[in-house]
């Protein structure tokens, strides 16, 4: 049923094109003849961050003062609140589209992630554009682009030697193409990926050989097929190995950041661990800013304040818990409290990391990190009678480390990466001196706690027996 309704979907949406009832999903009076698009669609952990992406990329490409539209493509279940703020705060032209359903879905290696990553094929329907550059929202742009739209009917970058990456690449619209491109998801075209990479990439297999694009100097549009400079995607890993950018052809222009998911530049814990992050959030801070997050920073300083001001003025024991009825009973009570003590201390550093909102500047989100596993050390530190130092241990090391990855001058990132092992290196031996210094001090503090209540108990019945006696 599934697919017969996505096949009655595309044939009905193919037929008005085709007699001209409807020229494409885009309605809207245009301001210019060329356009940079992006897309926005729901069903993933990651919205709300992607969400915040593109604003920035829209917000970014206006301050550069782009002479083209700015077009989001976005699927019908978006928020509604999210589509006004496209259109209202960031100036964009939202085309509302159904999501294309993805006939690669069940592929052995198909990432979900990607599931409505073919919707990107929406971009060939702009007919109202002569030109568009479509992008992913990972990519930071450094200067204008425009020159982008002399380029001819299809043009991308190669980042890897032998495919190209579609974060980036200049298209003509053209109804005949985007029906082809239907056409040939109906009958199932081979994609290595499932995605949009793998599909663009297999429609257009002779890029590779085409020339590589130079604009013209009187501003004339190409045609046909053309390689972009890869100053147009510089890959954030090419930046790791030296630490400076070495692009030798075409304008450093574009970074894009198409690593690992949970490392891409607007997550606050991608910067220092990847240096290009504080870049993307920088842009951030100029355009859209950390408004709608800092009600949450707040609120989460004053818990975590609040939390050490009453570790502070209260001790609490444990011995209650600690009634010695038998040897045996009293060793699972001891190891038991040592297993949850240490569970607390390794939750008091894992908790704060992940309710921070994910999208906060990197300086706020590890101040705000740091402050949070205090706090809870703190209770541990108190619940458990533990000395501070060994557990804090690996708060310092967090923070040397965060020290010595922002360290701005190492020569390259070999250099970089070097230190930062030899940093782990020497700095794991006190982590594990720490951990046997708080096995040791608990065991000490349960066998003090537990001695007492044990001659308590004594004491009361030999003085009962001897009355009755």
């Amino acid at each position: 049923m599934g697919c017969n309704a996505a096949f009655l979907r595309w044939s009905t949406m193919l037929f008005l094109l085709g007699l001209g009832l409807c020229h494409s999903p885009f309605t809207k009076a245009t301001s210019f003849r060329n356009a940079y698009a992006t897309m926005m669609y729901v069903g993933t952990p990651r919205d709300y961050e992607f969400y915040v992406a593109v604003r920035v990329l829209l917000k970014s490409l206006s301050k550069l003062n782009v002479q083209a539209d700015l077009v989001v493509i976005a699927s019908v279940d978006v928020p509604l609140r999210w589509i006004r703020a496209f259109e209202e705060e960031d100036g964009a032209k939202v085309v509302r589209v159904e999501n294309m359903e993805n006939p690669y879905k069940h592929q052995d290696n198909f990432d979900k992630r990607f599931k409505l990553s073919l919707n990107k094929l929406y971009a060939w329907s702009l007919v109202d554009y002569d030109r568009v550059v479509m992008l992913d929202a990972d990519n930071l742009f450094l200067q204008n682009t425009d020159e982008l739209f002399q380029c001819g009917q299809f043009c991308a970058v190669f980042i890897n030697p032998c495919v190209f990456h579609t974060g980036l690449f200049v298209l003509q619209p053209s109804t005949v193409v985007f029906k082809d491109m239907v056409h040939e998801l109906q009958n199932g075209r081979e994609n290595p990926d499932g995605a949009d990479q793998g599909f663009i990439a297999s429609y257009f297999p002779e890029l590779l050989d085409k020339p590589m694009f130079h604009p013209p100097a009187n501003g004339s549009k190409l045609r046909g097929a053309y390689r972009l400079p890869l100053g147009y995607q510089m890959d954030a890993s090419y930046y790791y190995l030296k630490l400076r950018w070495s692009v030798p052809c075409g304008p450093n222009s574009v970074i894009t950041f198409p690593g690992a998911p949970w490392l891409k530049p607007w997550y606050w814990w991608s910067w220092p661990v990847l240096p290009l992050g504080i870049q993307w959030h920088e842009q951030r801070r100029q355009t859209l800013g950390y408004g709608a997050e800092m009600a949450v920073i707040l609120i989460q300083s004053a818990i975590y304040l609040g939390v050490i001001a009453m570790t502070r003025l209260a001790r609490p024991s444990f011995s209650k818990l600690c009634y010695r009825r038998s040897d045996k009973s009293i060793n699972l009570v001891h190891n038991s409290l040592k297993i949850v003590a240490l569970w607390c201390i390794l939750a008091a550093y894992v908790t704060p990391f992940f309710i921070i909102p994910h999208t906060v500047h990197p300086l706020l989100g590890w101040i705000l990190y740091l402050l949070g596993a205090f706090a809870l050390c703190s209770i541990a530190i108190n619940v458990f009678l533990l000395p501070m130092l060994p557990v804090l241990v690996p708060w310092l090391g967090i923070v040397g480390a965060l020290m010595v990855m922002a360290f701005p001058w190492y020569p390259d990132g070999v250099v970089r990466a070097l230190s930062v092992f030899v940093y782990a290196f020497c700095s794991a031996p006190f982590v594990w001196a720490s951990m046997v210094r708080i096995v040791a001090s608990l065991q000490l503090s349960l066998e003090r706690e537990a001695f007492l209540p044990a001659r308590l108990v004594e004491s009361s019945s030999n003085s009962w027996f001897n009355k009755l006696y």
